[in-house]
């Protein structure tokens, strides 16, 4: 079995619970591979007996080979981790902050791996629950598949800026006029950037996204749609935007343009105990 640990860039309390947790998967006989900045943190708290550091540090691109991925800090860097992990089991440990995509916390996590690795030995494979994605594609390009929301949005934000949107869904018109953009978010994402701009909470076992004008000049209220729904949006205006991804990958278009939204072929699986969901729901200021 091999197990990659990504840490909270530049959080000592992430990197030193990520040597625990490297260090106890080498007791157990565990391949590790750490992801190469959380290994630049360690300072000696690497263990003596474990491999040297350069035979297990490794991209984060490189966790998709892993059988399982621990994601040590917050959602971004659940995110982070889940980029790279691509289809492999994914399980978040928070630092006991709000996380909505982290179900472990920090005094857990050890036990957690361990019962993890003892159940892929046992079966063969991590359980895990399926988490879907969003998928936003033009006439000649794509974004990587968001977990969080998908914006399309004018070329700036504020006074003077927006563009037209037409939004539809199946084909049917839901939304048309000046806004400052669009956000589509999953179940996961609703508790994010969705909620900030007046979006609705969406419980993890409701198979949906939602579609959330921004700062529209007549808007739409926030609407829910299946998961399996086209969504998209015609950019009017000549300046162009752009098309967001989790916040972090962006794409600048051209306009008048088209915008197409929809459930990426596949989902985040994460691995670990369920999250508390109204739990977390109480952490929010």
């Amino acid at each position: 079995m091999r197990v990659g640990i990504v840490g909270q860039k530049d959080n000592r309390r992430a990197a030193g619970l990520a040597a625990d947790v490297a260090d106890r998967l080498v007791e157990l006989g565990v391949d590790v591979a750490v992801d190469e900045v959380t290994a630049e943190q360690f300072d000696g708290e690497w263990p003596s007996r474990a491999p040297s550091l350069s035979a297990v540090a490794a991209p984060v691109d490189a966790m998709s080979g892993c059988d399982l991925v621990v994601s040590i800090g917050g959602d971004g860097t659940f995110l982070f981790a889940a980029r790279g992990a691509g289809t492999t089991p994914l399980m978040g440990v928070n630092l006991g902050e709000v996380g909505f995509l982290n179900a472990v916390p920090p005094e857990e996590a050890v036990p957690a791996v361990e019962a993890e690795v003892a159940t892929y030995r046992d079966r063969g494979a991590v359980e895990t629950r399926d988490v879907a994605r969003l998928q936003a594609t033009g006439e000649d390009w794509s974004l990587p598949p968001a977990l969080n929301e998908v914006v399309v949005q004018g070329p700036r934000r504020g006074h003077g800026g927006g563009t037209g949107v037409e939004v539809r869904v199946d084909g049917s018109v839901y939304a048309s006029g000046h806004a400052d953009g669009v956000l589509v978010a999953t179940p996961t994402g609703s508790t994010a950037y969705n909620l900030s701009e007046g979006g609705p909470l969406v419980h993890p076992s409701v198979e949906s996204m939602v579609l959330t004008e921004m700062s529209a000049e007549s808007p739409m209220p926030p609407l829910a749609v299946g998961l399996d729904a086209t969504v998209t949006v015609r950019v009017e205006s000549a300046d162009g935007g752009y098309v967001v991804s989790d916040g972090r990958r962006r794409r600048a278009i051209d306009g008048p343009t088209l915008v197409r939204v929809e459930r990426a072929e596949e989902p985040v699986r994460i691995a670990g105990p369920p999250l508390d969901f109204f739990a977390a729901l109480g952490k929010l200021e």
